[in-house]
């Protein structure tokens, strides 16, 4: 047992995290994602049934974004659409890392393919069972100082 972490941050998931070094990236995903095709053989974490603000709430409660780039998020860009506007789930995902981190004004976006392309770069990819589209996200991890 131990306390102050969250249930849904089960062994190997936190196992995961903390191998992770500074600069390394988390891709956070939705049910849609090609996550065995993208992660190229790297660990692929499956957290069905659980959205993905949540997981991202249960993640932040540990992981630390990168203080030293100045957007440690990246999320997936909406096809066709306004680049200002973002759909309910990335609103929500925004106001959960105000919660936890910093004031993140603005997450940086990326097309589709591209999108794909830095998340096979990733160290790992977590897959939720988000139903809503472009729940697709990219989280930097940052340092702890002492």
């Amino acid at each position: 047992m131990l306390k102050n972490i969250d249930p849904l941050l089960n062994g190997e998931l936190l196992n995961v995290l903390r191998t992770m070094g500074h600069g390394d990236d988390l891709v956070l995903v939705d049910r849609n994602f090609p996550a065995a095709s993208v992660a190229q053989g790297k660990p692929i974490i499956r957290l069905d049934g659980i959205g993905v603000v949540r997981a991202a709430d249960a993640i932040l409660s540990v992981f630390p974004l990168d203080n030293f780039v100045e957007k440690p998020v990246t999320r997936m860009a909406v096809l066709d659409g306004p680049q200002s506007e973002l759909p309910t789930v990335q609103e929500e995902f925004q106001t959960c890392l105000k919660q936890h981190d910093r004031d993140l004004s603005e997450m940086d976006a990326l097309e589709r393919f591209a999108f794909y392309e830095k998340a096979s770069d990733a160290f790992a990819i977590v897959v939720t069972g988000e139903a809503r589209g472009y729940g697709c996200f990219i989280l930097k991890k940052g340092v702890i100082f002492a």
